[in-house]
């Protein structure tokens, strides 16, 4: 059984509740819409620049994102 890591929780779940699409996503934050959904897969993690891009777009904090605040 994979382990879903907190950033993973919470990146699906902006996604889910926002009318936002992979792909504009990706393009925001200057990565493949492949990398988006090795994100949310657990795959991988962003680099720091790219949390901050992801953060900015979808109007949250990095602290949320990664589970240090609800």
């Amino acid at each position: 059984m994979e382990k879903v890591t907190k950033f993973q929780e919470r990146f699906n779940e902006c996604l889910r509740f926002s009318d936002i699409k992979q792909t504009e996503l990706a393009r925001a934050a200057n990565v493949s819409k492949q990398c988006i959904s090795d994100y949310k897969r657990g795959k991988s993690v962003p680099s720091i620049d790219t949390l901050f891009l992801l953060c900015k777009f979808l109007d949250v904090s990095a602290d949320y994102l990664l589970g240090l605040e609800d």
